[in-house]
């Protein structure tokens, strides 16, 4: 398989990241671009790209990018997405995948016209230890997953003008942060039947402390935490009728986990060992997706990231947060 060149939109820390992770895996990054020519030249000599370009239009345009990774705050997701689409550049955009399921739709829609992959950068997908613990789960070693837990929780910054904190950014808990625990009992429990959510809001109206309640439509139960304002374990549990697995925090990073009989025989332990952070297996999934002639993938198809979009959204009405909208 031939690697596609890659080009980077925007420059902030997840960009970074993301980059680092595909040097690792020895992926080909053709350019990068950013608002300002500066920071655009700083970033590729940083990672060794040999072209930068002052402007998401000028990368959108650059011949030499086959795909472009979308890395600005989730009020952006859009435009950038539609950008790049125009252009026929292939997008994986960070998580989530937008503000809202109408935006989400929106991208789906346009990457269809065009014939491309759109892709949300959910990485956790696309990790050795969730391969590995969905095979469990198919293989029935827990038997009828009839539980789930998860937080995601960190002590963030306060500053009522940082982007964490800026709905019209898309700040707050929820989009940041519990669309980790959000997808990943998608990711296990299916589509949602009944949600449940209660939060607490802070200073600018942008939540803080998140509790989610789900009845999934497969009978399975999830309870989900998220927080900008407390540090907890950002573990994960599985329950099911044969077992139990339970996932160390970070649940949603490279990590390890535990299979445990119903009288609480360890059955299994995996650990994880790679290179770099992991965000490179989204990567080169996109790229092997690509290379098949396809534009959607089985892991995370487009339209479970326009339904998890909707969850979000339905969500945010029972908490009360609104963004605004230009």
């Amino acid at each position: 398989m031939t690697a596609l060149r890659w080009g980077i939109l925007a420059t902030g820390g997840i960009a970074h990241a993301f980059t680092a992770d595909l040097n690792t895996a020895g992926r080909t990054v053709s350019a990068v671009g950013s608002r300002r020519l500066e920071s655009a030249q700083e970033f590729a000599t940083t990672y060794g790209i040999p072209r930068a370009h002052g402007s998401y239009e000028e990368l959108a345009a650059d011949p030499e990018v086959d795909i472009i990774y979308i890395a600005t705050p989730h009020s952006h997701h859009l435009p950038a997405a539609a950008l790049a689409l125009a252009h026929g550049k292939h997008v994986l955009i960070e998580k989530p995948l937008t503000l809202d399921a109408d935006q989400a739709v929106a991208i789906r829609d346009l990457a269809a016209d065009h014939g491309l992959l759109a892709m949300e950068a959910m990485w956790t997908r696309y990790l050795p230890h969730m391969v590995r613990l969905r095979e469990i789960l198919d293989a029935g070693v827990i038997g009828e997953v009839r539980l789930l837990s998860a937080d995601h929780t960190q002590n963030l910054p306060t500053d009522p003008a940082h982007r964490l904190n800026d709905l019209s950014l898309g700040g707050g808990a929820l989009l940041d942060l519990g669309i980790y625990p959000v997808s990943f009992a998608w990711d296990i429990l299916g589509e949602p039947d009944e949600i449940r959510a209660t939060a607490r809001l802070g200073e600018t109206g942008a939540d803080t402390d998140v509790a989610i309640s789900v009845r999934h439509a497969s009978g399975g139960v999830s309870s989900l935490l998220t927080s900008s304002r407390a540090a907890g374990a950002n573990a994960a549990q599985i329950v099911g009728t044969k077992g139990r697995i339970e996932i160390d925090g970070v649940f949603y990073a490279p990590t390890s986990f535990r299979v445990f009989d119903l009288d609480g025989t360890l059955a299994e332990e995996f650990h994880t060992e790679i290179e770099g952070r992991g965000m490179q297996f989204q990567a080169l999934y996109a790229e092997k997706l690509i290379a098949e002639g396809r534009t959607d993938g089985d892991l995370l198809p487009i339209a479970e990231s326009v339904a998890i979009m909707g969850t979000l959204d339905e969500i945010r009405r029972q908490i009360g947060v609104e963004y605004p909208r230009s």
